[in-house]
């Protein structure tokens, strides 16, 4: 587990699944040819829904449904692990926020996302439901990479969990939206998640018409080690054990801290 290969895609959504869908297949396709073994893709990759919120319950498909499966396929006799936001129908009519993380054509883990964007003047919540339970971590290549999705990254308590479940990388698909100072937002939590756990942070940003893309690959100490801009495109980084070991000699804030996170949820 001396290195992990890490390619972090950025793509605009549109409103056809079916268009998205092909969309993620082809950033796996370059993923897998470049011998990467981890893919991050964006949240809610599978449909687009400015100006319809709640068009979301509709075009939601469960994780055995055509876009999940027809990207899990995609990954079938590779190495490489894919973790992607899509949209899953929950009992109240309402949608989970999902990451799925994919492998070898099956569906080897799922996050539904805990802190939903109910701020700046939106409500994820009228048409979403949070997840619960504990934050979620997997096996990557003899890496262990955690999964937060967008809003998730305002709230340290959720990375510091992840750090406590063993997390060396942090996959974080996003869809930050614009607006004043969003995108310095976005550069301060990403970076500042990186640091105060000592762990690697690939973000993926949805680009387009509504969202900043900006995604970006950051190191233990918080050095941006590759990003993106606003338009569709894929960065490539590698994630060091001894980097990762360096960084947690020098700043041994995980070792320093007088402080547990309790991993109950408050609602």
């Amino acid at each position: 587990m001396s290195k992990l290969r890490v390619a972090v895609g950025q793509s605009a959504t549109t409103e056809d699944w079916a268009t998205n869908l092909r969309t993620c297949q082809a950033a796996v396709d370059d993923a897998v040819a470049g011998n990467a073994d981890l893919l991050v893709l964006p949240e809610g990759a599978m449909s687009l829904f400015i100006d319809e919120p709640t068009r979301i319950r509709q075009a939601a498909q469960p994780l055995d449904g055509p876009f999940v499966t027809g990207l899990a396929e995609r990954t079938r006799g590779s190495g490489t692990t894919v973790i992607v936001g899509t949209h899953e129908p929950a009992e109240d009519g309402r949608v989970f926020n999902t990451l799925v993380a994919l492998r070898d054509g099956e569906l080897v883990a799922s996050y539904r996302k805990l802190h939903l964007y109910d701020a700046f003047g939106r409500r994820e919540s009228d048409n979403v439901v949070p997840g619960s339970g504990s934050p979620v971590v997997i096996d990557c290549a003899g890496w262990k990479v955690g999964m937060m999705t967008c809003y998730d990254v305002r709230f340290p308590e959720m990375a510091r969990l992840l750090a406590d479940q063993g997390a060396q990388v942090v996959a974080l698909p996003t869809a930050w939206v614009r607006g004043p100072a969003k995108e310095w937002h976005w550069e301060v939590m990403v970076t500042a998640r990186a640091l105060e756990n000592t762990y690697y942070v690939a973000a993926s940003g949805e680009c387009g018409r509504r969202n900043i893309g900006a995604s970006m690959f950051v190191d233990p100490l918080g050095i941006t080690r590759a990003r993106l801009g606003d338009a569709p495109g894929m960065l490539w980084a590698d994630a060091s054990a001894e980097e990762l070991e360096h960084a947690r000699r020098t700043l041994p804030v995980l070792a320093n801290r007088r402080f547990a996170v309790d991993p109950h949820p408050t609602l």
